[in-house]
């Protein structure tokens, strides 16, 4: 196989959560365990990173708090990019995150039980094609999806990938749920392997002309290399954190390598 594929080691890119390590949404995967390794804004001033992450804790409405934080942020921002995690907000909020985000990456799931069993809020797949139809008048989104969100279950993973299919998609990012400690999904498994495989597969085959990424969030260990080398032979365009397998699958393919220091969305 020939063709380009880029390696991300984001290094230049620091995650800021502007909740710190709160959460009111208290997920099933998460717990809030995520937000307890991000930066402070009041850190970012003194930062050499060239980008930033900016996320935090989602409120029981399920949004990200950013819009309260605009002014601030815009200051610090100084020539540097701007990732933003916003969860489900409004068009006014939209118009306000519009002023700084170079990107959203906006998580979009396809199932409404999964909505309630996962994120404990009161709202369907509809309100996640609004809002990202709303978002992309607005801003460059890039849509996650999260493989076996729903503590290693596959459950509108297709579905979604079709939505965004139909609604307009410029590029892919796929992340897959890892089971976290202290949390509720602490003792569940990884979505199996060869289920992941084939959904990488047909996302591929469905959408020929887009960029697809592997996302920083996957199962270490075997699975971590397993899916890595799998993602270079289906053909991604961008993995992130490579594992050394998977780099060398690559060189034996002949595909380009391209390494980037940031993101993979920026």
């Amino acid at each position: 196989m020939e063709g380009m594929i880029r390696f991300a080691y984001p290094n230049q890119t620091k995650s800021v959560s502007v909740t710190a390590a709160h959460c009111e949404q208290n997920c099933a995967h998460c717990g809030g365990h995520y937000l307890k390794h991000m930066l402070p804004i009041s850190a970012m001033a003194a930062s050499r990173a060239t980008s930033f992450l900016i996320s935090g804790g989602c409120g029981s409405d399920g949004k990200v708090p950013i819009v309260e934080h605009v002014a601030e942020l815009k200051e610090l921002k100084q020539g540097r990019r701007y990732n933003l995690h916003v969860g489900l907000i409004d068009e006014a909020e939209i118009a306000k995150i519009a002023e700084i985000a170079d990107c959203v990456s906006f998580d979009f799931i396809g199932d409404d039980e999964t909505i309630r069993e996962v994120l404990g809020i009161k709202r369907t797949v509809q309100d996640y094609i609004h809002c990202y139809q709303t978002l992309r008048q607005q801003v460059k989104v890039m849509p996650h999806i999260c493989i076996g969100l729903q503590g290693g279950e596959l459950k509108g993973e297709y579905r979604a990938i079709e939505l965004l299919r139909e609604l307009g998609v410029d590029s892919l990012t796929f992340i897959i749920f890892t089971p976290t400690r202290k949390t509720r999904y602490a003792e569940y498994s990884p979505p199996k392997l060869e289920e992941v495989v084939e959904l990488l597969k047909w996302a591929r085959k469905t959408c020929p002309s887009i960029p697809i990424h592997l996302g920083c969030m996957r199962p270490g260990g075997r699975y971590r290399s397993e899916i890595d080398q799998w993602a270079v032979k289906i053909g991604l365009d961008t993995i992130v954190n490579p594992t050394p397998k998977a780099v060398e699958l690559a060189n034996e393919l002949g595909r380009t390598i391209q390494r980037s220091e940031e993101c993979c969305v920026l």
